[in-house]
């Protein structure tokens, strides 16, 4: 199913349609400020292993991300983190970045590893934070192309859809996306390190 939603003006029954999809299991495919997006429900086991299937890793080895609405959600995820780091956050989201921390002990439950760390993101795009706000919880992410080919089905909405429609419950048209993938931060060692250079300029921030 290919549904379109506009980023400016989020239709609140489009928004309503995706999250009932996504506490059925579902999986979808949205927009961020980066590349378009494969997710589901963090809180639903089944539909992560549906995801691992769809990229052909194994649950315990995959490195998603947790898409969410704004700050107040991280803190259920990540273990405590300084002031200035908090500072640097609230000035570079929503935007093109993933933040490394360390997981809380709510991480490994949720994904069924013994996963030590966590990728999150508030991606400067509406819809997407609109999902995860309706939702009422974080959306497990990861992105829909290769980091070695940047083609066009990554980037239009149609064809993301005929590419992909075999295997996930519905795709979300929300404009061309971008074929640039977000700046990984990792913050585990308490200051910022830059271990892949994307669409985000964290300089801007620190």
């Amino acid at each position: 199913m290919l549904i379109k939603i506009y980023p400016e003006n989020p239709n609140e029954k489009a928004i309503e349609q995706v999250v009932e999809v996504l506490k059925k299991g579902g999986i979808i495919i949205y927009p961020t400020d980066t590349i378009y997006g494969l997710g589901c429900d963090i809180t639903n086991q089944r539909a992560i292993e549906k995801i691992c299937k769809i990229r052909g890793i194994k649950p315990e080895k995959a490195n998603f991300s947790f898409i969410c609405s704004d700050l107040s959600h991280i803190s259920d995820y990540i273990k405590p983190i300084d002031t200035a780091a908090f500072r640097v956050l609230k000035k570079a989201l929503p935007g093109p970045f993933t933040f490394i921390f360390n997981a809380s002990n709510n991480v490994p439950k949720l994904l069924s590893s013994n996963k030590k760390t966590v990728g999150i993101r508030v991606p400067d795009n509406t819809i997407a934070r609109e999902i995860v706000r309706a939702l009422g919880n974080p959306i497990l992410s990861t992105s829909i192309k290769d980091d070695d080919e940047v083609i066009e089905y990554s980037t239009d909405p149609e064809l993301i859809h005929e590419k992909y429609e075999n295997l996930v419950d519905l795709v979300i048209d929300g404009g061309y996306g971008d074929n640039e993938a977000s700046t990984v931060v990792d913050c585990t060692q308490g200051d910022f390190e830059i271990i892949r250079e994307g669409k985000g300029n964290l300089d801007l921030y620190l």
